[in-house]
């Protein structure tokens, strides 16, 4: 998980912080010292981390944090400001021209993910801004990254532009031309990436930019490779004068040096963020909302807008219908879960909830390969069975216990955990919910931050 190491090396020195009940600038500069440690650790540029410090200490060591009720807590909000000013402050939108189509040209060095996720943007402007995207394959050097564009393009039901080796700048121009006569709005140009930054590479992009003079040059970088990424940042933007950036497999870098130091180094904000290998798993950086995962305070708003995203809303009336009529199935139970499997993993959930870190669910029975086990549980019986689980004798369980290639104490574990479910949503759905509850779920019974889901 992201930021994992550094959001924990920060708790640890505000937790020495906090054990304090006045601070004098000695235990300010001892826990900068620590944070300056955490942050170079994460591979944060060493420039960046410098200017950081200085910026916080200089804001910590002011009477209105020494002398402040709970200090510790005013140097976290401090340093959650100024973590969020480092990245950006505000979250920056991509440009649309006002004529149309918006053209988007994708760069960035071999292997950083350029196809994949010039496609999950696409996908998420179809989706989420009702756009008709076009991807163009302008990339005629690596092997099999036309037929790569076009495998990504029918998965996402968008269209594809190509012209097999032709000139990459003849595609460009000639994929802009086809698109304004078959009224796609957007134009993603997802052109050839090399090994290292050379002037070839360069050369290439430059004729790119100069024949359909794009809306959005957006450099695509791999957040794994830390400091480099920063430095190819760096390098492209000083050839093509970039709009935004795309930082990719965020997911799997636990140090996240890259996504600290990018908006720093370059002055061009990260717009996007990958944050794992489906084509739906890209979303809008925001960089309070980061802020505030470093430091542990979680990201509830990124959680409920991906419920939003994930859960239908016409089966989300259809289930609030049956909880007031107390019919609760099964069926419904495994929608409920194919939903959520829909939202991501559950780690990736939980890393967004404050207080919760992926190392906390370490050795947790309740992981993805639960869920799939219920699933194919659930999927091994029959609708008559789904709709009435009362039926489930002996023989019944054994059978569905070897079309699931489970025991049968799952099976029995499994129907206690719907029962329970069952009568708590009887509860819910009758009126008895507990106050203390009520507030947080909302007012009505079975609705709650979770759109669709029964509890």
């Amino acid at each position: 998980m992201a930021f994992e190491g550094l959001s924990e090396k920060l708790s640890a020195a505000f937790k020495k912080l906090r054990g304090k009940g006045r601070l004098s600038e000695a235990d300010v500069k001892e826990a900068m010292r620590e944070i300056r440690l955490a942050l170079l650790e994460a591979d944060v540029s060493y420039k960046v981390v410098k200017q950081f410090i200085a910026q916080v200490t200089e804001r910590a060591v002011g009477a209105d944090v020494l002398e402040a009720l709970s200090p510790a807590q005013m140097i976290v909000k401090i340093v959650d400001q100024e973590l969020t000013a480092l990245m950006g402050g505000e979250s920056a939108k991509l440009n649309i021209s006002p004529k149309p189509p918006t053209v988007v040209m994708l760069a960035g060095l071999q292997g950083a993910g350029k196809t994949t996720n010039g496609a999950k943007l696409a996908g998420l402007m179809k989706k989420q801004n009702g756009k008709r995207p076009l991807l163009a394959a302008c990339d005629i050097y690596r092997p099999a990254a036309i037929q790569q564009l076009e495998v990504v393009g029918r998965q996402l039901d968008i269209p594809v532009f190509q012209m097999g080796q032709a000139n990459p700048v003849d595609i460009a121009r000639a994929a802009v031309e086809h698109a304004e006569k078959h009224g796609n709005d957007m134009v993603f140009l997802d052109t050839a990436g090399r090994l290292h930054v050379d002037e070839a590479l360069m050369d290439e992009l430059r004729a790119i930019k100069a024949a359909v003079d794009p809306t959005e040059i957006l450099l695509v970088v791999d957040a794994m490779i830390g400091q480099d990424a920063v430095n190819a940042a760096k390098a492209f933007d000083d050839a093509l004068d970039l709009t935004g950036v795309v930082l990719t497999k965020l997911d799997g870098d636990a140090r996240g040096g890259a996504a600290l130091s990018i908006k720093a180094v370059t002055g061009k904000p990260i717009k996007f963020v990958g944050m794992g290998e489906k084509l739906d798993q890209i979303e809008v950086f925001h960089p309070s909302r980061m802020s505030s995962r470093i430091l542990g305070m979680g990201d509830m708003l990124s959680l409920i807008e991906k419920a939003e995203q994930s859960f239908d809303r016409q089966k989300a009336l259809e289930l609030q219908e049956k909880l007031k009529k107390n019919k609760f199935t099964l069926t419904d139970f495994y929608d409920q879960m194919t939903q959520l499997k829909n939202m991501g993993s559950l780690s990736e959930i939980a890393g967004m909830l404050p207080g919760v870190k992926a190392s906390d669910l370490e050795g947790a029975s309740m992981d993805d390969k639960v869920l799939s086990r219920m699933e194919a549980v659930i999927l091994s019986m029959t609708p008559y069975e789904r709709e009435n689980p009362n039926v489930l004798n002996s023989s019944r369980k054994r059978r569905i216990a070897a079309g699931a290639g489970v025991q049968v104490v799952d099976i029995n574990r499994l129907l206690k955990q719907f029962e329970m479910l069952q009568a708590m949503t009887k509860q819910f759905s009758g009126g008895k919910m507990p106050k203390n509850l009520r507030k947080i779920m909302g007012k009505k019974g079975g609705r709650g931050m979770m759109p669709g889901l029964p509890f």
